[in-house]
């Protein structure tokens, strides 16, 4: 049974989220921030002053980092997040994943997600959005394809997530990886059907009292805004959903032909900053070129070595090296970007496990404390310099970071690159109230993404 459209968008919030990590929750911000859609995003749970002081919001985000954990940690602190956000009384619950879906049944595992998730609602039904064309990800027929340096590949047979050190993709198909990680009942309402105008019909057949997930294939504007057509009118009492922000760029779609939003998404420029600095924990090869671009444009690059960072007895020495390179570089007014891997091949992926291993550490353990030796950097750097925009690049990364930072909550501040606006950072801290940041997934941005940070634009 659909709901009628109002010839205006309703009061209140629309939407309330969980994201898996903290760029892909900042990614969610942009997409409906452009839109015209205010959305805030909370580094720790809201306090009813804070939701106060932001009252406007049509969305409220929580930014987490559940795409790195274990099914336990998940069942241990989810549970409660959703409550909080539930208690928003949105008509939407989301959990937002990867654009790339990263996840396993022990790591990161979406089906967890949804089995805590939908006990916060009597829905008939748990809608899927994945495919989102802005970012280059599509969903035909239940496969998921992602664009790498200007080619679409099967997620399976992706550059980076084929590979990926901790939550490898070998599989195209979203039904049979989902249903590694859930006993759910998984469906699918694909482009032909969509096409062919029995969206509907096939919804209704899916829907049960055991809460089915319901993929929705999006791979153009049509298919996109029919999946926001279909979550939006079929939302009920409340849903919850485990959608990329692809839900959030579908229900846009939808809003937009109902003439609730402007009809171009935008968002204001930023002024150019003195320098910029910048750590990097991602592997990817678009994070490898942006590296090598600044490399080349006058940065100052320097490589944190992972072995000494993991080794007890050398990792101060190491982390003192590099921030005190940083610092003399920002005191000549050249921006440092800070890395600990350049691409898939780099020799520090491909060894990562066997290094991990020589630390006596997990490989999950071993990129958690390299995260937080990133961290350290971030917050020296700031506190020994005057620099006011910073980049985080990497989904674990920018958790490990922006959570060290004092910072409660982030609203975007000026559009960069699809899914990695520029963020404006509230805090109590003096020092930190107004930092702008860019927490930046590693496939996100072109090759001179760090110059266009430091100019403010593109």
């Amino acid at each position: 049974m659909t709901q009628a459209s109002q010839e205006v968008m309703p009061a209140g919030r629309l939407l309330a989220y969980y994201g898996d990590d903290f760029t892909g929750s900042t990614d969610v911000m942009e997409a409906f921030t452009a839109a015209g859609v205010p959305t805030v995003l909370f580094l720790e749970p809201p306090q009813p002053t804070d939701l106060a002081r932001f009252a406007d919001m049509k969305c409220v985000g929580l930014a987490g980092q559940s795409r790195g954990q274990s099914p336990a940690w998940m069942r241990a602190q989810l549970p409660q997040a959703f409550k909080a956000l539930s208690s928003l009384q949105a008509p939407i619950l989301q959990y937002k994943v990867c654009s790339t879906f990263d996840s396993s049944p022990t790591v990161g595992s979406i089906g967890q997600a949804i089995d805590l998730g939908v006990t916060e609602t009597q829905a008939p039904w748990s809608p899927m959005v994945v495919g989102a064309p802005r970012l280059q990800r599509y969903q035909a027929f239940g496969h998921l394809f992602a664009a790498a340096q200007g080619e679409v590949y099967r997620i399976d047979r992706h550059p980076t997530m084929s590979r990926h050190p901790v939550t490898p993709m070998n599989e195209g198909d979203l039904r049979v990886h989902l249903a590694a990680q859930t006993q759910r009942r998984i469906g699918l309402i694909d482009v032909a059907q969509i096409a062919q105008g029995q969206a509907s019909n096939r919804l209704s057949a899916l829907q049960g009292d055991d809460q089915p997930v319901v993929m929705i294939d999006v791979v153009d504007p049509a298919s996109q805004i029919e999946a926001g057509r279909l979550v939006w009118e079929n939302r009920g009492s409340g849903i919850f959903s485990a959608s990329s922000s692809g839900l959030q760029y579908a229900l846009v779609a939808y809003w937009r032909a109902l003439g609730w939003l402007p009809p171009e998404p935008s968002l204001p420029l930023a002024h150019q900053a003195e320098a910029i600095a910048v750590v990097s924990g991602s592997c990817s090869p678009m994070s490898a070129a942006q590296i090598e671009w600044a490399q080349a444009h006058g940065f100052h690059v320097d490589r944190l070595d992972i072995a000494q960072c993991l080794d007890p007895r050398t990792q101060a020495s190491e982390l003192a090296r590099v921030v005190r390179a940083a610092l003399d570089a920002l005191g000549r007014g050249v921006s440092p970007v800070i890395y600990s891997a350049k691409g898939p091949d780099d020799p520090a992926v491909k060894n990562f496990q066997a290094t991990a291993r020589a630390a006596n550490l997990e490989p999950s353990k071993a990129a958690h404390r390299i995260g937080e030796c990133l961290a350290d950097i971030m917050q020296r750097l700031l506190a020994a310099s005057s620099v006011r925009r910073v980049v985080v690049a990497g989904g674990d990364s920018s958790g490990a970071v922006a959570s060290h930072l004092g910072i409660q909550a982030l609203t975007v501040a000026a559009g960069l690159a699809p899914g990695a606006p520029l963020c404006r950072a509230w805090s109590s801290n003096a020092a930190r109230d107004g930092l702008e940041i860019v927490l930046k997934g590693g496939q996100m941005g072109t090759a001179s993404f760090y110059g266009d940070v430091l100019r403010g634009h593109p």
